[in-house]
């Protein structure tokens, strides 16, 4: 899973919630919301257990590729057309 990739949750209490991958490892990815899940703390869930879609941040790619810094506030704002009401 590329990290960057907005995807959204099939299973958990956080279903149909959005989430970006910030890493991966095995069948495992690590998921951000910059709210209840902040990148200090990131959601580890299967990859079948995530719907990915066709979208990705290219400035939260870029800068967890590079190592720079990143906030949760970045986060939620490319989280926010997603987010239902």
């Amino acid at each position: 899973m590329e990290t960057g990739r907005i995807v959204f949750s099939k299973a958990g209490r956080d279903k149909k919630k959005p989430f970006v991958v910030v890493s991966s490892e095995g069948e495992y990815a690590y998921l951000c919301d910059g709210g209840l899940r902040p990148l200090e703390k990131p959601k580890k869930k299967k990859l079948k257990h995530i719907q990915p879609t066709n979208n990705c941040d290219v400035d939260i790619k870029n800068k967890i590729d590079n190592r720079l810094y990143i906030n949760n506030a970045e986060i939620r704002k490319a989280l926010l057309p997603y987010v239902s009401s």
